[in-house]
């Protein structure tokens, strides 16, 4: 048995915590064998079984399968720590610094779009944007 302190409420990082635990060598040899490869099916399983919930409009569904997506991520991020790729903190990093530079009607000083349409055009404009000078990049190193 892992040292783990059961409670009344969990955060993020007891999340983070359980996930590491799992993947541990007294963790569970289910968790501990899995790949990026072995999971894909999963995450897509799990990704249907969210879309299903929002179908048939099911509250209590939705947050269990939002919760099963969430474990998919952590799961991937944590395999992504073990080999020194990334950690979720990076994903959060990276997710937080993305949705503040396609929102700069938010966060910046560009005109506020007037419709969820102008919002999307905006979102994608500056996406377009930064992949453009994403290939700058690539072809500069080569």
């Amino acid at each position: 048995m892992v040292d783990f302190e059961c409670k009344s409420h969990y955060g993020i990082q007891d999340l983070l915590r359980i996930m590491e635990l799992l993947r541990s060598p007294d963790g569970c040899p289910w968790d501990r064998e899995q790949t990026h490869e072995s999971l894909k099916k999963c995450f897509m399983d799990e990704t249907e079984e969210v879309m299903q919930a929002i179908d048939h409009q099911d509250d209590e569904n939705l947050c269990e399968e939002l919760g099963d997506v969430l474990l998919q991520v952590l799961l991937h991020a944590e395999i992504a720590k073990e080999r020194g790729a990334f950690t979720f903190e990076d994903v959060v990093q990276g997710l937080s610094e993305k949705l503040i530079r396609r929102h700069p009607h938010v966060f910046g000083n560009v005109k506020r779009p007037e419709t969820p349409e102008e919002s999307l055009a905006l979102w994608k404009e500056v996406k377009k944007k930064e992949k453009e000078k994403k290939q700058q990049k690539i072809e500069a190193a080569r």
